[in-house]
Parts: structure tokens; C-alpha cells; sequence
């Protein structure tokens, strides 16, 4: 095996072991596995050949991981597969500061809080540091969405998705939290939440939730829209994202000082259900700030139990998931997938905000649009204000 000069490597170190030397070459296979470059460089043949046994570990670990192969016979409930192997783990360089989970994968602050119902507050200067994330995390979003078209891998959308993220020296905050492979999360068509993107390359018609997570300066930011992936899923989609947008768009309506948290489920249910859809019930909005994961948790389905009263100061998610059809939900068995039991569709939307003295302020939003017009864009062919390619009033 040989490396390949595929690219001027002047400026990046050698990567065999206690070589201080430049890099002029790049391992083909990582190349074609489309693995991170920062690990694939080399100063000379030599080298190259003296490291091949710890490398090739790199090419194994992309080219054999599928959770599927432990279920034979594992029954989807729609039409969409999953496509492995995966790729690498993305590289993120080392000046970048972490979570307490980059490593073992294991949110120990998070962990030591559990069982508790204490919402922290926020000060002014906190929450600046979270408008800050946010506003990151915010563009990293409109990197992801610009991305979509038929014919291109939800991994590739990861790959802008983690290279946008680190460009701005932020951590992308689902990578490696509780093991997750990936820096973002894509949810095709009946995935609900907390798809791993992978190599299917998306198709005119698919709908895809992009869900991103940014941890910088200590803080997390986390949104999620859906889009639609051509002009066909514009005419087939369009009724179940307006109608989740508008779930979302109704819920930060009712946030302010005094609001019980359980309430946002009422509307958002009853949103919902007047337009013939089902709100999912296994998975809620929550806290959000030093924590990724932390109180207030935030059910968004009717008549639900949820602990607290919101305060000046308090920062959390709302992220309502509708379905198609029933609200219930199965799991691949890649541990992660959610998706909907009877393989109908599904689209979610999430901001991030803080409550204020009067009302809230929407920390994700998109700079120039209110809450109704994120994530409306109609895709290329497609004309706002028609239905089945006929003007609307």
C-alpha cells in the first residue's frame, strides 16, 4: 500500500509516531473512506509503511461498524434504510475546548444532577454567553440546510455541519455524548429524532431534520429544523412541517414569568390534533446551558406532569415532534434512531430561548425571520404560494 500526493501538504505535520517532520503525502484509502485528513498524513513512503499497522486500524473501524448485523432479520417500520458502514469520527483539533463527555462519553455533570428538579437561573453575563453559542450555533444550521438536495448523504451534511462548527473553534456537542458517532443528528422522512447520518444519499421527496448542538465557552446552544428535499416533498410534506412550525411558534408564544411548564403541552397537543396529527410523547424539550442535557424538562403533549414555573433567567428548549399518524415510537438498533411505529412521517422543530421579564427572547432564531418563517424556504422549483404547483389565495 502506497500513500498518495493528492494535495499540497506543506503546512501539516508528519502523523507517524514521534515524527517531527512535514507532510507530503495522504493515505489513499482515507481518501476514498473520506476520513479526516489531519490523521492521514505523511511525511514520506517510508514512513507511511513503518505506521501501516496503527493506521490501518483507522480504515477498519470506518469499514466494519454496523449495529445491524447483531439483529438478522431487523423489520423497519417504513422505507428507509440505514446505510453503513459509517465514516471515521471527524477530527476536531485539539486548541478547541471540550465537554466533560468528549472522551469517555459519559456526561458526568450531567449524571450528578439527576433526580434533581432545581431549574438554575441565569445571569446577564451567562446569558450573553449563550447568545453568543447560539448565534454559532445558528449559522452552523444555515451551513447544514444549505446543503440539501437530492443526491447528496446525510453524512456529507454532518461533514459541513462538524467543519462549520470547528471553523468557529466551537465543539460539536452531539459528538460522543453518550456515544454518539456523529456532530449532528439527520432524521429522514419517519425518523422522529436522533438519526446518525449515513451514507444514503437523500431522494426528491425525503423531508430531513437537521438538529445541531454547539458547545462554546463553557455553554451549549441547540435548534433543529426541518426541510424539505425537493419540489415533491414540498407538495407531500408541506402540511405536516407547517403545522409542526406552528405547534413550536404557538408554545414560545405562551413563555413568560409565571407560565407552569407543563402548559406548553396543552397547546402544542392541541395544535396538533386540529390538524390531524400526533404529538410524541417519548421524547421533550429541557434546560439547557453548561449542561447539554439538564431541568426543566418539557413534554409536549397534553395533560403532561412536568415540574416547575418559569422564571427571569430561565434558558431550555422547545422541540415538538409530529407525526403523521400514531405517536408512537419503535428504535433501530443502533441505539439511537427513533422513528415512527407505523412508518408515517414525521418533522420537528426546536429553538433555544431565555425567559425575560415580559415574554422570552429566542436565542436560535434566524437573524431577519420570526418564529412562523424558519425553516419555510421552498426548495428549488417550487413557488411560495402554490399547492400541487397551483397559486394559493
Amino acid at each position: 500500500m502506497t500513500a498518495a500526493t493528492a494535495t499540497a501538504t506543506a503546512s501539516h505535520p508528519c502523523q507517524g509516531a514521534d515524527c517531527t517532520k512535514t507532510a507530503t503525502l495522504v493515505c489513499p484509502t482515507c481518501i476514498k473512506l473520506d476520513l479526516p485528513r489531519d490523521t492521514a498524513r505523511f511525511c514520506s513512503q517510508t514512513c507511511f509503511k513503518a505506521n501501516w499497522a496503527t493506521h490501518k486500524l483507522l480504515h477498519q473501524q470506518a469499514q466494519t461498524y454496523d449495529p445491524f448485523t447483531q439483529v438478522p432479520g431487523f423489520r423497519y417500520t417504513g422505507s428507509l434504510r440505514a446505510r453503513y458502514p459509517l465514516s471515521a469520527t471527524r477530527f476536531v483539533p485539539p486548541h478547541i475546548k471540550r465537554p466533560d463527555y468528549a472522551e469517555t462519553g459519559r456526561p458526568y455533570s450531567e449524571e450528578k444532577l439527576r433526580g434533581s428538579n432545581r431549574i438554575e437561573t441565569m445571569n446577564e453575563a451567562e446569558i450573553q454567553k449563550m447568545r453568543e453559542v447560539c448565534r454559532i450555533a445558528r449559522e452552523v444550521l444555515d451551513a447544514g440546510a444549505a446543503a440539501v438536495r437530492p443526491g447528496v448523504t446525510t453524512d456529507h451534511i454532518d461533514k459541513v455541519v462538524h467543519e462549520a462548527t470547528v471553523a468557529r473553534d466551537a465543539y460539536p456537542s452531539p459528538l460522543n455524548y453518550m456515544g454518539f458517532p456523529k456532530s449532528c443528528c439527520t432524521s429522514v422522512n419517519e425518523v422522529i429524532c436522533h438519526g446518525i447520518p449515513d451514507m444514503r444519499p437523500l431522494e426528491d421527496g425525503d423531508i430531513v431534520n437537521i438538529d445541531v448542538s454547539v458547545f462554546k465557552d463553557g455553554f451549549h446552544a441547540d435548534l433543529n429544523e426541518t426541510y424539505f428535499v425537493g419540489a415533491k416533498a414540498w407538495h407531500e410534506s408541506k402540511a405536516l412541517i407547517d403545522c409542526t412550525r406552528e405547534c413550536l411558534k404557538r408554545a414560545i408564544e405562551m413563555v413568560k414569568p409565571g407560565v407552569m411548564y407543563r402548559e406548553l403541552g396543552n397547546v402544542i397537543e392541541k395544535t396538533a390534533k386540529e390538524r390531524g396529527f400526533a404529538v410524541v410523547r417519548t421524547y421533550c424539550g429541557h434546560g439547557i446551558h453548561r449542561l447539554f442535557h439538564t431541568t426543566p424538562n418539557i413534554p409536549h403533549y397534553a395533560k403532561n406532569k412536568a415540574i416547575g414555573v418559569m422564571k427571569p433567567g430561565h434558558i431550555f428548549t422547545i422541540e415538538p415532534m409530529i407525526n403523521v399518524g400514531t405517536h408512537a415510537d419503535d428504535h433501530w438498533p443502533d441505539n439511537w434512531t427513533a422513528v415512527t411505529r407505523d412508518g408515517k412521517r414525521s418533522a420537528q422543530f426546536e429553538h433555544t430561548m431565555v425567559v425575560t421579564e415580559t415574554g422570552c427572547e429566542i436565542l436560535t432564531l434566524r437573524r431577519g425571520h420570526d418564529i412562523v418563517m424558519d425553516g419555510l424556504i421552498p426548495p428549488p422549483g417550487v413557488e411560495e404560494g402554490t399547492v400541487n404547483g397551483t397559486k394559493t389565495e
